[in-house]
């Protein structure tokens, strides 16, 4: 192992062991790899009772979004259910509305939440502010179809993982700005936050293969911003750019202690402290990037998962006004 970096869980070690090394990413290995950036959701949803529906929006430049909806089947839609508006992870260069799906699926079995997924476009081929801008469509969509999908709008969580966390933080900035939609909170699983890659955490994971490296990193965010000047990067985009961090809607935020956005995650919860909001922050001591999504069977990422859903109960479901 190399010395100085904090020890990965030993579960984690033997099943990254078995994975294939990657730590650099080019437009032709990505060509490669997007195909199998997402799995089919059918076999996921083979047995449950899930209702599933495909609507499409349009992005602010007219293109059509599709969004994926997930609902507790014949539940009645008068009953006001809490919403899961979930954003993929991919780097902002792969990935799809069913990328890490399962996650929110747990919350639809467990809290009843109607869960709707956004097939945001991707970079490089779209950039600078095209990301979250589908995204806020789609969540000014299921803002506006409340009645429709049976939710509560009162009880809307927004939520993703890595490069869905930060385009989630982006989405919710954004959403505080423009004065709504009103988000109940917001779920921050291992955030793509900060474009700047300057943290002690981000030289450390610089090349060696720990799923998401500095350098892979470096080449999403050039995908997103496409040469724009550092001076010129929208806080929507690069959440950790933003002055204000007040107002935003009560914050769960994870990471691993042995992955490449640990300090910019612990960062951008402390300063949520700082602008006198609430946020739960947890370091799980020998996690790499995403490791409850590609190893949800280790005990650390049973325990990862579980701690985050006994969150959402407690917000969501005892404390609706949170």
């Amino acid at each position: 192992m190399t010395a100085g970096l904090p020890a990965l869980d030993t579960e984690l070690r033997k099943l990254l062991a078995d994975m294939p090394a990657m730590s650099q990413l080019s437009p032709e290995l990505l060509a490669q790899i997007r195909p199998f950036s997402s799995a089919p959701v059918e076999p996921l949803l083979e047995g449950r009772a899930i209702d599933r529906r495909e609507v499409t929006i349009t992005s602010v430049d007219g293109e059509q979004i599709p969004l994926s909806v997930f609902s507790p089947a014949g539940v009645d839609r008068s009953a006001q259910a809490p919403c899961i508006y979930w954003m993929h992870g991919g780097g902002m260069v792969m990935g799809d509305r069913f990328s890490q799906i399962d996650i929110p699926l747990e919350w639809l079995s467990r809290f009843g939440a109607v869960v709707v997924s956004v097939d945001y476009r991707l970079a490089p081929e779209f950039a600078g502010t095209t990301l979250v801008d589908d995204c806020y469509q789609g969540l000014l969509w299921v803002a506006e179809h409340a009645d429709d999908l049976g939710i509560d709008p009162a009880r809307i969580v927004v939520a993703g993982a890595s490069a869905g966390g930060g385009l989630t933080a982006g989405v919710a900035l954004k959403a505080r700005d423009r004065g709504g939609p009103r988000l109940h909170s917001q779920v921050l699983i291992g955030p793509m936050l900060d474009h700047r890659n300057n943290t002690t955490s981000s030289r450390q994971y610089s090349g060696d293969p720990y799923v998401w490296t500095r350098n892979m990193n470096e080449f999403g965010w050039r995908a997103v911003l496409d040469g724009l000047p550092s001076d010129e990067v929208p806080s929507y985009v690069s959440p950790s750019l933003a002055d204000d961090l007040s107002r935003l809607p009560t914050t769960y935020i994870d990471t691993g202690s042995a992955e490449v956005f640990r300090d910019e995650i612990s960062d951008y919860a402390t300063r949520i402290w700082a602008a006198g909001g609430q946020a739960e922050l947890h370091v799980w001591a020998g996690g790499f990037h995403g490791f409850d999504a590609l190893f949800p069977q280790a005990q650390i990422s049973a325990a990862a998962r579980r701690t985050r859903t006994e969150w959402l109960a407690r917000v969501l479901l005892l404390n609706s006004d949170a």
